[in-house]
């Protein structure tokens, strides 16, 4: 997708999060953007002018009164001329600045004066990102017209804490600022249903069976089909993810509740499963708890769950024209991929192999076959945000984007 000619500025705030700007900013340049970078006090403790300047192209900015710049009045040619401001890492002092409306930096002086779109991708420790005071603040800015991509649920850098507050990935931002700005929007009219995550088959109230989809992928691609202008319906399984921005997101929990769901979203120009939907429930689930007894482990009947992708692709009525199901295997990957081709009669198959444990599934990489009837495309490794580009922007040619 390109940003060719568009000007993005941006303010990298105070925390660990800011050695992904050096990332964001190589992304957006090579999508054609020209990019200004404002470098907070803060944010120099963690990358310096030197490296951002030598990354954006041209000097970073840092000081309210350089008097290099502000002679003309730099900070409010910083907020007028740009098309976007994006602020990464936001984090809980800088949205507190903004949200009171400070002005007493040069990040907080360009934001003030700016009349611009801002972009914020917040990132923090997860306790101070659930405070009152961060979500109130997080309010404020949603009030005043800000849009927000992230955080992400994950390992923080530190004290081995987990939660929500993880910065999003620079590509999760690219693909934001590309609906922002409504660029190369291939799939505008279009209609995608997506699946992600994994189901989860009750065995009791307390008990499920699983698999160990972390649902990426799939939120991957539900947002890059968002930022290529299309109307996205995701249907998700129990994931730890945040929804993507500006996607319909339906949330269930059993393969069955899933086939609903999908039902209830079409008509559709295409749907992609991606979803590891369990194969088999449990014939009949108890009512209560299932207690440890003398008889040894219970006997558990399973029977076999909806065929989700089989069903959407062979149904006689509101068929989308593209149906793409995924194929995790742990074998002969691209042989599987093909007779499950053949047996669903969808029209392609992402397969990948997930046998590596600490791999694929939960990983933030993948390499991927895409199968078709004219044959079989091998894609390199590349972060599943990459993996969802590119299967986008083939969904775009076969639609006529």
């Amino acid at each position: 997708m390109n940003l060719s000619g568009r000007r993005i500025l941006l303010i990298i705030g105070g925390g660990i999060a800011a050695y992904k700007a050096l990332e964001l900013i190589r992304r957006l340049r090579e999508r054609g953007a020209a990019v200004r970078v404002v470098l907070s006090k803060a944010g120099q403790q963690f990358v310096t002018p030197l490296s951002v300047g030598a990354i954006a192209g041209q000097r970073a900015y840092t000081d309210l009164f350089d008097p290099a710049s502000e002679f003309d009045v730099g900070h409010i040619r910083l907020a007028r001329d740009t098309d976007l401001v994006v602020v990464a890492p936001a984090t809980a002092d800088l949205m507190a600045r903004m949200a009171h409306g400070l002005a007493d930096d040069l990040a907080t002086t360009v934001l003030l004066a700016t009349d611009k779109p801002v972009l914020i991708a917040p990132a923090m420790n997860p306790r101070m990102w659930a405070h009152p005071a961060t979500q109130r603040n997080l309010a404020r800015l949603a009030a005043d017209g800000i849009a927000t991509v992230g955080p992400n649920a994950g390992e923080m850098a530190e004290s081995h804490e987990a939660g929500t507050g993880r910065m999003a990935e620079p590509l999760e931002i690219v693909a934001a600022i590309e609906g922002l700005l409504g660029a190369a929007r291939p799939l505008a009219g279009k209609r995608i249903v997506i699946t992600s995550g994994p189901t989860h088959e009750a065995i009791d109230p307390v008990r499920y069976i699983a698999n160990r989809s972390s649902g990426k992928q799939g939120h991957a691609i539900a947002r890059a089909a968002a930022a290529a202008g299309a109307e996205v319906v995701l249907v998700s399984g129990p994931v730890a993810l945040a929804d993507p921005p500006g996607v319909k997101v339906v949330k269930v929990e059993s393969a069955r509740e899933m086939l609903a769901a999908v039902e209830g979203a079409l008509p559709a120009d295409a749907a992609v499963f991606a979803a590891a939907v369990a194969d088999w429930g449990i014939a009949q689930a108890g009512a209560q708890k299932i207690k440890k007894g003398d008889g040894g482990p219970p006997q558990l009947a399973l029977a076999e769950n909806p065929d989700i992708l089989a069903t959407v692709a062979q149904a006689r009525t509101q068929r989308p024209r593209l149906v793409i199901g995924f194929a995790a295997e742990t074998e002969k990957v691209v042989d599987n991929a093909k007779a499950k081709l053949a047996r669903k009669r969808c029209d392609w198959i992402v397969a990948n192999d997930v046998s590596a444990a600490g791999g694929v599934m939960g990983g933030d990489r993948n390499t991927v076959h895409l199968v078709s009837a004219s044959g079989v495309e091998s894609w390199p490794t590349q972060s599943k945000e990459e993996v969802a580009r590119a299967l986008v922007e083939r969904i775009a040619a076969a639609l006529g984007g």
